[in-house]
């Protein structure tokens, strides 16, 4: 997955192994590659992915509690498991010393856990927030209270926050996005399919739930609802597509602040000065027709509205946070119509979460002190190099760019930051305050500091050292700004991981991710970055149109395919993931073609290394995805879905053909014509 600035958009399923370049370890070739998950009755040149799952997707339907279930949940409950005893034993301990790492972690955690008392005190514990809302006077009003909620961690009505400028990564700025929308895009808004339609009906009737579980009456809270979707109706209208927030210039929209208060019609000075800014004179507006849009509604839409949109946004966002009556309406919505979970995820799951998210610095001190190997880095770091080596050969073999572009490719690749385990630096918490007894004033402490702590980078040198994961995280991402991939500490374990592996499962598996989050930055956005991390063109105009050219051809591969219903993925809104899954994979192979066993062909449970290799990569993406989830996906997520990635990256590889001997007269068989080679 990428990440753009200090936000990450969306997750890739990792899959971690060892990185020793030794021949074939048989001991672990059931365990890693167990042929009851695969489904031989099915060909590999008809679907692939079942071919490859098959038997696992039959034997393990998807838990009630969860709205996908596949090898990333495996590795997520294991780790789970270590952070909840933790967790525990961090909470029983309750006269821990005042500010050390294991008080603030067990009173947040022991204080999310008390369902009973968050329940007594229903939506008090956001009283103060929606009394300061009614107080609002007018549109002005509307703009310093939405600021002063941003200080408080709630982000309302837009994006705000403070990371490296695109075109000059030394310095740090503030950067404004379009935000205000209770469901996830404006797709939602304006699409006319059923299930769509479905959910967006559906939200018009949850609006007025929450404002009647707040106190309104019934008749107040319809009439109210009707009005604030039409509000938010008015500002999708506004909001960028997905598909064209994935184009960096089209984002890149700087101004003074005698130009943004032109551009849209706001008083921008005075909005800063709310959100605690005052000697910055730039800032970089990504939708500056947003907030035209912005400053028309407050002219035209009643301040109290205004004040019933902000209400609803407060009540929604902390939902969860309060007593069981509007936790549940949230999860009904979001949770279950919207990505078909038929039960809420145990307590101590969703406390968990808030916690990393909320201090997951803190908490990933407790975790590397007793679950991280040292010699999982080092064996990691190893194979990183090895698959670097492997893309600079590819880079200088390219039939379609110059010498002179290559040149400049190879000293990108040869700058990247490699940061694997755990951070250096670990975050201060010290301005922190967490209390024993209140679970929302923890949360609430917790967002704020992390407010000023985002804040406070303005004026300072940019910290290249900051990581944008926690390292419980199972995940993985490349960083442009930074030209940096990082592999945090929670994907470095079993099953994904393990020293007897043999290297096809190795390479197919966290080899093909390692070069995933390599290509990230030569895929169609990432490339536009240069070794630095600045937003600049470093392609000659040649080499550019053949590097379009070449990608074009798999995003109309993917846009032919129907996933769910009529609905086809969107090779636009993908294109970046799955040239990252291509170049990947192309690599790890490249590297794993190296090794002693690559080089062979000495069967491990009648395998040969090639089929080994594909099998990897191809139970690295299985997993269970329930239809609503899918749909969801489908709208919202830069990747395609499992079992499109699984299937559609090695029909692009002639290896993989051979491997399985793949005829023209299969399903899967692509003609040489068709297929997509980039890097």
């Amino acid at each position: 997955m990428q990440l753009r600035n200090t936000l990450l958009a969306g997750a890739i399923v990792v899959a971690l192994a060892s990185c020793q370049q030794g021949g074939p370890k048989t001991a672990a070739g059931p365990k890693l590659l167990d042929p009851a998950n695969m489904d031989t009755t099915v060909s590999p040149g008809e679907n692939f992915f079942m071919y490859a799952n098959g038997g696992w997707l039959k034997n393990n339907p998807i838990p009630e509690t969860e709205s996908r279930w596949g090898s990333f949940n495996l590795l997520v409950e294991n780790n789970y498991k270590n952070l909840h005893g933790l967790l525990d034993s961090s909470a029983a301990i309750k006269n821990a010393p005042q500010g050390s790492i294991v008080q603030k972690v067990g009173d947040f955690y022991r204080t999310g856990m008390d369902s009973a008392t968050i329940d007594k005190k229903g939506i008090t514990p956001i009283s103060g927030l929606l009394a300061r809302i009614d107080n609002i006077k007018d549109g002005a009003g509307v703009l310093v209270e939405v600021a002063t909620e941003h200080t408080e961690g709630l982000d309302a009505l837009y994006s705000f926050g403070v990371s490296p400028d695109d075109k000059n990564v030394t310095k740090e700025v503030c950067q404004f996005g379009q935000g205000g929308l209770g469901m996830p895009g404006r797709e939602y808004y304006y699409d006319k399919d059923e299930r769509t339609t479905k959910i967006r009906d559906a939200y018009q009737q949850y609006i007025p739930k929450m404002l009647k579980l707040a106190g309104e009456d019934s008749v107040s809270a319809e009439k109210d609802g009707k009005a604030i979707y039409n509000l938010e109706l008015a500002l999708a209208s506004a909001s960028m597509t997905r598909v064209d927030m994935r184009d960096p210039y089209k984002l890149y929209n700087k101004f003074n602040i005698e130009g943004i208060n032109k551009a849209t019609g706001l008083e921008w000075k005075s909005l800063l000065g709310s959100l605690g800014v005052n000697k910055e004179d730039t800032v970089i507006v990504g939708m500056p027709l947003f907030f035209t849009e912005v400053a028309k509604q407050l002219k035209a839409t009643p301040v109290d509205t205004w004040k019933k949109y902000l209400k609803f946004h407060a009540i929604n966002g902390m939902a969860s946070e309060l007593s069981i009556g509007f936790d549940s309406t949230r999860f009904n919505f979001y949770g279950k119509l919207m990505r078909g979970q038929q039960k809420q995820k145990p307590r101590w799951k969703r406390i968990l979460q808030a916690v990393d998210g909320s201090v997951g610095d803190l908490l990933g001190q407790l975790y590397v002190a007793q679950y991280f190997k040292p010699e999982a880095k080092q064996r990691m770091t190893e194979l990183v190099n090895n698959l670097q080596q492997t893309y600079a050969d590819r880079i200088q073999k390219l039939d379609w760019m110059s010498d002179s572009t290559k040149k400049k490719a190879t000293t990108k690749l040869n700058a990247f930051m490699k940061k694997i385990g755990y951070t250096d630096k670990w975050k201060d918490y010290s301005a922190l305050t967490v209390v024993s007894d209140d679970y929302v004033k923890n949360v609430m402490a917790a967002s704020k500091w992390a407010y000023n702590d985002n804040l406070s980078k303005l004026g300072k040198p940019v910290d290249r050292t900051e990581w944008g994961m926690t390292p419980p995280t199972v995940n993985a991402y490349y960083n442009p700004a930074f030209n940096e991939i990082v592999f945090p500490a929670g994907i470095l374990q079993f099953p994904f991981f393990d020293a007897n592996a043999d290297d096809a499962v190795n390479y197919g598996g966290i080899g093909a991710v390692i070069g995933h989050e390599m290509t990230h930055g030569f895929d169609d956005q990432g490339r536009l970055y240069n070794a630095e991390g600045n937003l600049s063109n470093w392609w000659s105009p040649a080499d550019s149109t053949n590097f379009t050219v070449k990608a074009e051809i798999m995003v109309e591969q993917f846009n032919k395919m129907i996933v769910i219903d009529t609905a086809h993925a969107n090779g636009r809104l993908t294109e970046g993931e799955n040239l990252a899954d291509l170049g990947g994979l192309n690599i790890a192979y490249e590297a794993f073609k190296k090794t002693k066993q690559g080089q062979g062909n000495e069967k491990i449970d009648g395998l040969t290394p090639d089929q080994r290799f594909f099998l990897s990569w191809a139970q690295v993406w299985r997993a269970n995805t329930r239809p609503e989830e899918l749909a969801s996906r489908l709208k919202t997520d830069p990747h395609s879905p499992s079992e499109l990635r699984c299937n559609m990256t090695p029909g692009n590889m002639e290896a993989w053909y051979k491997a399985f001997n793949i005829k023209p007269t299969d399903k899967a068989y692509r003609a040489e014509k068709d297929r997509a080679r980039v890097w």
